[in-house]
Order: structure tokens, then C-alpha cells, then sequence
């Protein structure tokens, strides 16, 4: 039995600031170019607001990206196009500045954390901030057995809890949130096609690298056989990220609904980011005002929970390779959003003619 509460979230978790953000709308009508005429941007700008509780709205000065990172038992049935139990390669090159997310993060001045939550590698080979959070190495296979028990599930919940904690309480002020794993994908579909009563074959896409045909096949059957595993414990989130999910996710899961609680703002990356909010919005319905959909990552999966959630994403550019890269590419708009909602200047005010006397 778990000594967490997830209905907890529903109580402590509030909407951005409704009064604020019709604050917000009202400057933006004053300012000298027209309402509308950004497009999204002054959607943005107003969402931000909200969130701040802060009209004119700061900038956005202290980003950071959050990316959990864990294998996945699942991988061992060959639907990845990498090996199961190579996600610490891509954690050390991640480390090293080598993934298409260090480059983008030097690029904008954005510091880069990560989190092991269930790596299959000796804890050895990566630095103690890294691995101080894991909880098993590796995940079940999801398939034939539980990813985690429901006391792992717990403790890889509370660790995204304590992360998202760490991150308010050191001032970083919107978090681009992501993933590092393999066989990741796989997983959220599970998750997705359960969430969203959906059949395998509607959640499942190619991943990161393109999968073949024969691939695609074999990754369908897992998420089916895996879902016959997932819809009888639907109605228990915890239980069902032990049983069909994986540390990573109920850690992405736990960050997500105490960043809502913490009032930080979250940029969602991809589908595993995607299917882990769609739990979150089953435990807290108002928790996903405090997140944006980055992109669209053309996996029909994060399709699917973004249309549960009616989350928009911001760009479209079909960028796949996940571990945060596609949020980062939204975060120059919503910086850029925070910009002209505070700096555009406001119309002069009319002076009105005073009466003529007869």
C-alpha cells in the first residue's frame, strides 16, 4: 500500500491567475500594435503573465532543462532501432556537449541537468549528481511483467516531486522537460493508447530513428500485449506507472504535478513527456495550465495526449531525436513572447477637447 496520496494534487494544485491575465490582456490592448497581430506570441505573453502573477511580465531569465533518464525492459523485443540498455550512452554524450540538446542549450545559454532513474549501466560511470536520485537499474518488461513495484513507483514519484522542488527553490523560472531513454517511446504508447481507449496501432509511431517496417510491427504487439497488462489498474495512476510505465516516467509524472503545485512553468518535449502529463492530468485536472506543448514530433501518440489535453504545440518542424531538443527550440518564442508583452510601448493617451461655451 502506498503512503502517497495522489488526490492531494486535485486541493493543492491552482489555476495560473485568471485576474492577471485579463491584466494582461488589457495592457496588450493599449500597446501600440494592434491585439492579434502577434499571432500566438500574445497568447503566450498573456499565458506567462498568469503564471508569474506578474503584469508587465518578467523575462524569462533562468531556464533550465530537466531530462529523467532510464532504460526500458520492453527494448529487449528489438522496437528500438538502438539496443536495449544503451540510454547511458546517451547520457554520457548528453554529459560530454555531443547530443543535438548540449548543442542547443550552449547555443542559448541554458544550463542542462540530469536525472538516472533507471539506467542499465554501473552508477560508476556517471557523476553522483546524476545517479543520486535512481531507483532500480533498468525496468520489467512490460509485456510479461511490471516495470517497477509499486514502492519503486513511489519512490521514483517522489524523486520528480524533490527535483521539481530543487528547481523553485533555486530561482529557475521555466523548465524545458524531457527524456533520455530507450524503448521510451514504446512505454508511452502504452500509456496513451490506456489513457485515451485507443488501440495500439492508433499510438504508435516510429521513434527517435525512423524504425522499419518489421520494427514498427513488433513495437505494435508489445504496446497491445502491454495494454491487456495496463487497463485493469486505469483507475490507480501510481499502479499503473508501475505496472506499464517505468521509473523515468512516474518521475516525469511527479515533477510535473509539483512544478503545477510550485507555480513553475513547464515546457512539455515529446511523446514520453506527453503520455507522462496525460497521467498527471488524470490525477490533477487543472495541472496542465501550467504547461505549453513545445512541438510536434510527429509521433501519433504525443498527438493523441496533446488532443486530451488541449495543448496546441508551438512549432511543427518534425525534430523526433527527443531528450529535450524540440522544447528548446520553443523557448526562444516564449522568451521572445515575455519580451514584446513587457517592452512594446502603449498608445499615447487621446486627450479630450474641452467644450465650447455658446
Amino acid at each position: 500500500m502506498s503512503s502517497l496520496n495522489l488526490d492531494d494534487f486535485s486541493d493543492l494544485i491552482e489555476r495560473p491567475d485568471g485576474g492577471v491575465r485579463r491584466d494582461a490582456e488589457a495592457r496588450r490592448e493599449r500597446q501600440i500594435v494592434p491585439p492579434g497581430s502577434l499571432g500566438r506570441l500574445d497568447d503566450l505573453g498573456e499565458w506567462l503573465a498568469a503564471a508569474q502573477s506578474a503584469v508587465p511580465v518578467r523575462p524569462v531569465e533562468r531556464p533550465r532543462v530537466v531530462l529523467f533518464a532510464g532504460d526500458h525492459g520492453i527494448a529487449e523485443l528489438d522496437v528500438s532501432a538502438r539496443p536495449a540498455g544503451s540510454a547511458g550512452e546517451l547520457v554520457r554524450e548528453v554529459l560530454a556537449g555531443g547530443r543535438p540538446v548540449s548543442v542547443l542549450a550552449r547555443r542559448l545559454g541554458v544550463p542542462v541537468r540530469v536525472v538516472d532513474m533507471a539506467l542499465d549501466t554501473d552508477p560508476e560511470t556517471l557523476p553522483e549528481d546524476v545517479v543520486r536520485h535512481r531507483v532500480r537499474r533498468g525496468s520489467g518488461r512490460i509485456d510479461v511483467e511490471d516495470a517497477l513495484s509499486l514502492e519503486e513507483a513511489e519512490a521514483a514519484f517522489r524523486a520528480g516531486m524533490a527535483v521539481a522542488d530543487e528547481e523553485a527553490d533555486s530561482g529557475t523560472d521555466l523548465v524545458v522537460l524531457g527524456d533520455v531513454s530507450v524503448g521510451g517511446t514504446t512505454v508511452a504508447g502504452v500509456l496513451i493508447a490506456a489513457l485515451c481507449g485507443t488501440d495500439a496501432s492508433v499510438v504508435t509511431g516510429r521513434g527517435g530513428l525512423a524504425i522499419d517496417d518489421l520494427t514498427w510491427m513488433r513495437k505494435c504487439a508489445a504496446i497491445r500485449d502491454a495494454l491487456r497488462r495496463a487497463r485493469p489498474v486505469l483507475g490507480d495512476q501510481l499502479q499503473l506507472l508501475a505496472t506499464v510505465g517505468g521509473a523515468d516516467l512516474a518521475a516525469i509524472t511527479g515533477f510535473l504535478l509539483q512544478a503545477a503545485v510550485r507555480k513553475l512553468p513547464v515546457v512539455l518535449d515529446g511523446v514520453v513527456v506527453a503520455a507522462c502529463a496525460l497521467v498527471g492530468q488524470r490525477i490533477a485536472f487543472r495541472a496542465p495550465d501550467w504547461w505549453l506543448a513545445a512541438h510536434d514530433s510527429g509521433e501519433p501518440g504525443q498527438a493523441k495526449a496533446l488532443d486530451r489535453m488541449a495543448l496546441e504545440p508551438l512549432l511543427d518542424h518534425g525534430v523526433r531525436v527527443g531528450e529535450g531538443a524540440g522544447g528548446l527550440l520553443a523557448l526562444p518564442l516564449v522568451q521572445a513572447a515575455a519580451a514584446l508583452a513587457a517592452e512594446l510601448p502603449e498608445k499615447p493617451a487621446v486627450e479630450e477637447e474641452p467644450e465650447k461655451e455658446e
